[in-house]
């Protein structure tokens, strides 16, 4: 009877011990991808204040200048791309971020070109609207490069998480995949070139 006994106590510590590992595997991988997913939330609330601003700016420059419709035809046309695309942040995929940050970085552009425009109506450039509603722009282009800045760091150690021994052999077992970041824009490595 003792002999039988020592085997399963072994074997009751075994499992006791294996069970503990799995289960707070399992609670830290979950914890580590609700981060991502709030901060991911985040990423989004910032680009949504962005697209809100813009039929204001839209519209403050439409009223004081004679503007090329082709520019703000432009933004409102990146703008509505850009809001269409939607990343549901239980598949936050490399493509799908990728996909998101393109659309992104076309509204971006777009912005760029009407904020360069706007230069040739000194009355526009004047006016205390489009003055608070620019800087208002600029203040959520930071806050975008923030929230995604700290996105990424969330996405880095979910994915560290996942990927290191042992916890890569429960990932996979429990279905958890690492999670896409965001990458700079194409081009992003050459500094702007600026003319006088």
């Amino acid at each position: 009877m003792k002999k039988l006994l020592i085997p399963i106590l072994i074997l009751a510590v075994v499992g006791i011990f294996i069970y503990t590992k799995a289960v707070g595997t399992y609670n830290t991988f979950v914890q580590a991808e609700e981060q991502v997913s709030g901060q991911w939330a985040e990423v989004e609330t910032q680009y949504q204040r962005r697209a809100d601003l813009i039929p204001n700016l839209v519209n403050t420059v439409k009223g004081y200048a004679d503007f090329e419709q082709e520019t703000l035809t432009g933004v409102i046309e990146a703008r509505s791309k850009a809001t269409s695309i939607n990343v549901d942040a239980n598949n936050l995929s490399p493509e799908n971020l990728q996909q998101f940050q393109q659309a992104q970085e076309q509204l971006s552009g777009a912005l760029s070109r009407l904020l360069v425009t706007v230069e040739r109506y000194p009355d526009l450039k004047a006016n205390q609207n489009f003055l608070d509603l620019q800087a208002q722009l600029e203040g959520t282009e930071n806050r975008i490069a923030v929230a995604r800045r700290n996105f990424n760091q969330e996405v880095v150690a979910y994915n560290t998480t996942l990927r290191t021994f042992p916890n890569n052999l429960f990932a996979g077992w429990y279905g958890f995949e690492t999670k896409g970041k965001f990458e700079a824009a194409a081009g992003a490595e050459n500094a702007p070139t600026v003319e006088f």
